[in-house]
């Protein structure tokens, strides 16, 4: 299962707009993340990319980061990722690995403007997550600096990357047809009704006494009919 991260799209007019007063909670963080930065803290910063572009993008910022001097301060460039398992449609499994977070890398780096610059500049990179939204409570315009993931963000997402239970992935939608491979109904043919990717299973109509019923299956009991 993945999870998303949370975005933010301003409009031109809500971004001029005046601004509200941070709430104490930002001003804490914000006086925290600036104390880092004084202190020359790597703190972890979510960014978003391109669409499938994870690899590409961690790859390139690497090379950036030694060729543009500032692979001391971009230390670590990571996609957290989990196993998982492709049910194919002949029935057949192959292992892969399922990005956490689909659509963003994470970056532990020293927030300072040539190291902003290096990531920013990278092909398929979109923005910092948090930018957007730190300008919309900004108390003066000009250029905004991300927000650093908490502590608490980290650890979870790094906890979920950490599980051992694997992910399934089938290729499966309503109206497929399928044929039961074990359990009970073995040797039954039916027709998908609803797919939960999150729990594993699927409801089937099979034809039970010549009545069609629904049956919940788990993937591993069915191979999808071509």
């Amino acid at each position: 299962m993945t999870e998303s991260l949370p975005e933010s799209s301003l409009s031109p007019a809500l971004a001029d707009a005046p601004t509200p007063e941070l709430s104490a909670a930002e001003a804490s963080e914000s006086v925290a993340a600036e104390q880092a930065e004084k202190r020359q803290v790597a703190r972890w910063y979510a960014v978003q990319v391109a669409s499938s572009c994870e690899k590409k993008v961690k790859a390139t910022l690497e090379q950036r980061a030694v060729t543009l001097g500032v692979d001391n301060r971009i230390l670590e460039i990571e996609i957290p990722q989990t196993p998982g398992v492709k049910i194919k449609k002949d029935g057949n499994r192959t292992s892969t690995e399922e990005k956490v977070f689909p659509g963003y890398v994470l970056v532990r780096m020293v927030l300072d403007e040539d190291t902003m610059m290096a990531v920013r500049s990278t092909p398929n990179v979109i923005n910092f997550v948090g930018a957007e939204e730190r300008r919309a409570t900004a108390r003066a315009r000009g250029h905004i600096k991300p927000r650093p993931l908490s502590r608490q963000e980290v650890d979870r997402i790094f906890k979920r990357a950490a599980e051992k239970k694997p992910v399934v992935k089938v290729d499966l939608a309503e109206g497929d047809q399928i044929l039961v491979t074990a359990g009970p109904f073995k040797d039954f043919q039916g027709e998908v009704i609803e797919v939960s990717g999150d729990r594993n299973k699927l409801k089937a109509l099979l034809s039970i006494f010549g009545r069609e019923t629904p049956v919940e299956l788990e993937f591993s009991q069915i191979s999808k009919q071509s």
